[in-house]
């Protein structure tokens, strides 16, 4: 099943990742993709503030240390960031699949780098510019 949103400003795309993440459980594996300044970390905020994270305004892309735990008050959010990754690489290390099967949340950009990692169930969404401040993201459950 498929969903789209079309966002027009910052604003409005963090707006949808707060919605979004007010129906995420623990356990939940959300994969996001898109090109550089699609709105994948801004979108990641809007989940952390509807998670009950209290410095979700300080959520930022992980791209150097793969992954930012932040305690919240629904479950655990797991913040990755894949774009520096060689396809599936490195991520052992960091025993990711802890993360994945456990209680958290867990938020992962760039996952098209390392898709055959993910677990079988995840919520794809992927994130196109539609002009300068103006977003398609479409949902895949």
């Amino acid at each position: 099943m498929k969903t789209q949103y079309i966002t027009k400003n910052p604003k409005e795309t963090f707006d949808l990742g707060v919605k979004f993440g007010k129906g995420l459980k623990p356990g939940a594996v959300v994969a996001l993709i898109g090109e550089l300044g699609t709105g994948k970390t801004l979108f990641t905020k809007g989940i952390a503030k509807a998670l009950g994270v209290k410095e979700y305004e300080d959520v930022n892309s992980p791209s150097f240390v793969i992954v930012k735990e932040y305690k919240s008050k629904k479950a655990p959010l797991y913040h990755f960031d894949f774009y520096r990754l060689k396809p599936s690489s490195g991520l052992d290390t960091i025993g990711y699949e802890e993360y994945f099967y456990s209680g958290g949340v867990s938020v992962v950009e760039w996952a098209d780098r390392a898709v055959d990692l993910l677990p079988d169930k995840y919520i794809c969404l992927k994130f196109r510019h539609l002009g300068k401040d103006k977003r398609k993201i479409t949902v895949k459950k």
